[in-house]
């Protein structure tokens, strides 16, 4: 690793002026590329305080041994630059967009003598003009289907194409009217390329003049009495019709925009495009990004229009979900690429608005499908497993993981929850809730969370006589809402043996209920949501217990930073790292299943009332004392008098009452009604 401070510019050697710096490594490799409005500014804050400098930037200029810069005149010629150096030398700490899959595109190849329309994916071609990107292939096949009956354009490939020109007889498509066969001289090479320009035309949303053309010549045959071709005619514009239906129209006729969209955590992001082109939804497209540096989300739409527009058409409009840092530069550079204005915008309201939220919706379930993709892959597992185990110097990788949160506001109504994955998968049956008794911060919760739950495997041990007894002590509540003696969960195989994760012992069973101890099985590693303090917790709380066998690490937010007890540095792991990404999807999901049970909690105490402990104030005479007095505010200002005015409630009730709901305690008249 190399120190930043030997290649770092002699002071005053930097220009103020715009430009873009490459960082590189020892080999020369180029390993990141940066723009700036003030070349000096910019790289000075990379050397000025390297310690207070994000985790991920401090390895990219660890990994750097040099770096070197170009001024430019302005921001355009800035933004320029930089794609072009990002495009060919493919970077390692740069922002990399990859689509979260194969798109097809509908194609006329109009540099052919025969332009062909056809399916393709991949790179563009010089010469041939795409529509969509489309989310189905075969979207587009009935969709030109339905075309082929109005624009019969070729759609064979070159050696049909030459062999039915070599025999002199058509394919099947010449013989029922879906193409015009150009290949044996039934219209001439300029005739098709007519009929592929009026195919392009109302693909590019002219379909208006199409289907008024077809009807005027539809009742022209019909008065003249030619009612077999007026039929063709009007099957010709229900066709056309049915193809305008399948596209979705969103905004109002002639509008043309980019719709974008994005969703995020701290570690990837993914973007959904909608285009719109003639106010109908042509297509979508879907990037998913791993985040290797830290960004803001105008950022991020800064760094896809410039990735994403380098070669490809660029619309009047782009709708985006946050302005972009250089925004100005930004739209001249589009403007100057299209040869025409772009306009750059946020929807906030109206029909824009809610397409916008429609593609943000797509952005989400991408991201979502992409984490279940990246999840249930058992190497992606493994390796993510053993790149935990490497970094936390354990002797095996951890099959079972357990992790704990603690969720609350202002100190009122804390809980914690603990969540356990085994061989890097959720196991929701094995998932508890703890009610804190002690309320004293996030610390002293862990502390306590982590000695309830570990008494209890000391409880549970003892009862299969491979531990003496432990303490007594209430553990928690699990993901079905039963306490920690009770008996609500699965996972016991088909021999009467807990299922336990793979390579690990079984879980006990209970001789006398048969079914899984509850909390007997102890994990691998015990992960806890926060930095050092909360670490050191957790490990207090295991050695207090003779417990020396877990390995213990906690997962800061902020940062991502990964902390062992007693140590002052964290564990950096590379972002791209999938023992990263699986820490952070236990972390979430613990923080998840916290919240869930705390929003539970408090919206049962908020329905609590005083009234709910007087003894001998059953429902039905709560109800009757509020309907009499209007509320719980006019209740506490009567008199015990005066709510025995209430049927059912008697002079004791109603003392209990007046006590309970102004803080007294009742007089010592016995009970009564």
């Amino acid at each position: 690793m190399a120190d930043p401070a030997t290649y770092r510019p002699a002071p005053g050697s930097i220009p103020e002026s715009p430009g873009v710096y490459r960082f590189r490594d020892p080999g020369g490799r180029v390993i990141y590329v940066g723009k700036a409005k003030s070349l000096r500014q910019r790289l000075n804050s990379y050397f000025a305080d390297f310690a207070g400098l994000h985790p991920r930037t401090q390895t990219m200029l660890t990994t750097a041994a040099s770096v070197d810069w170009t001024v430019v005149g302005t921001e355009v010629e800035a933004l320029q630059l930089e794609y072009s150096w990002i495009k060919e030398f493919d970077p390692r700490f740069n922002v990399k967009y990859r689509d979260d899959k194969s798109y097809p595109y509908l194609a006329v190849t109009m540099g052919e003598d025969f332009p062909r329309v056809q399916v393709l994916r991949g790179a563009k071609r010089k010469g041939t003009r795409y529509f969509g990107p489309y989310s189905h292939a075969w979207a587009i096949r009935e969709t030109v289907d339905l075309l082929l009956r109005v624009f019969p354009v070729r759609t064979c490939s070159a050696g049909v194409f030459k062999r039915a020109g070599q025999i002199g007889r058509p394919c099947l498509l010449g013989y029922i009217d879906k193409c015009s066969a150009p290949c044996v001289g039934r219209v001439t090479p300029e005739e098709h390329r007519a009929l592929a320009e009026d195919f392009c035309d109302f693909m590019a949303g002219n379909t208006g003049r199409f289907i008024k053309r077809l009807e005027r010549e539809m009742r022209e045959a019909a008065a003249v009495e030619e009612y077999e071709r007026a039929a063709r005619l009007r099957d010709d514009v229900q066709a056309l019709q049915r193809a305008l239906e399948k596209q979705t129209v969103v905004l109002g006729d002639g509008t043309d925009c980019d719709v974008i969209a994005l969703a995020e955590d701290p570690l990837e992001a993914a973007i959904q495009v909608f285009y719109v082109r003639g106010g109908r939804i042509r297509g979508q497209r879907g990037w998913v990004v791993d985040k290797v540096e830290e960004a803001t989300p105008g950022e991020l739409v800064e760094q896809f229009l410039l990735q994403m527009y380098g070669e490809a058409t660029i619309p009047r409009e782009i709708l985006v979900p946050a302005r972009p840092p250089d925004e100005a530069a930004l739209i001249e550079l589009l403007s100057e690429q299209r040869g025409s204005r772009v306009d750059l915008r946020v929807p906030q309201r109206g029909d824009k608005k809610s397409l916008m939220e429609t593609v943000e919706r797509n952005a989400k379930e991408s991201l979502a499908q992409h984490k279940l993709r990246r999840a249930s892959d058992l190497t992606t597992r493994s390796r993510a497993l053993q790149e935990i185990a490497d970094a936390l110097d354990l002797d095996q990788a951890p099959l079972r993981i357990e992790c704990y949160d603690v969720s609350h506001i202002q100190g009122e109504n804390v809980v914690a929850s603990m969540v356990v994955f085994e061989d890097g998968l959720a196991r929701k049956s094995e998932y508890r809730r703890f009610s804190i008794r002690t309320g004293e911060g996030d610390v002293a919760s862990i502390y306590e969370v982590i000695c309830r739950r570990f008494k209890r495997y000391l409880e549970e041990r003892a009862a299969t006589g491979e531990l003496d007894a432990g303490t007594d002590d209430e553990a928690g509540h699990d993901a079905t809402g039963h306490d920690a003696t009770g008996h609500g969960g699965d996972g016991y195989d088909a021999n009467g043996y807990g299922a336990a994760g793979r390579g690990g012992a079984a879980t006990p069973i209970d001789p006398e209920t048969g079914r899984p101890r509850k909390f007997a099985y102890p994990p691998n590693l015990v992960v806890v949501d926060g930095g050092p303090a909360q670490a050191a917790a957790a490990q207090r709380a295991l050695d207090e217990l003779g417990i020396d066998d877990i390995a213990v690490c906690g997962l800061a937010k902020r940062l991502e930073e990964v902390w062992l007890p007693g140590d002052d540095q964290p564990v950096i792991l590379p972002r791209s790292s999938e023992g990263l990404y699986l820490l952070q999807r236990v972390r979430d999901e613990a923080h998840r299943f916290a919240i869930t049970y705390h929003r539970t909690k408090r919206s049962k105490s908020l329905k609590e009332s005083a009234l709910d402990h007087v003894p001998g104030l059953g429902p039905a005479r709560r109800q009757a004392l509020l309907r009499h007095f209007g509320s719980v505010k006019r209740l506490r200002e009567a008199s015990a008098e005066e709510i025995r005015e209430v049927p059912g409630i008697g002079r004791a009730t109603a003392e209990a009452i007046v006590a309970a709901l102004r803080g007294e305690s009742p007089s010592p008249a016995g009970q009564g009604s």
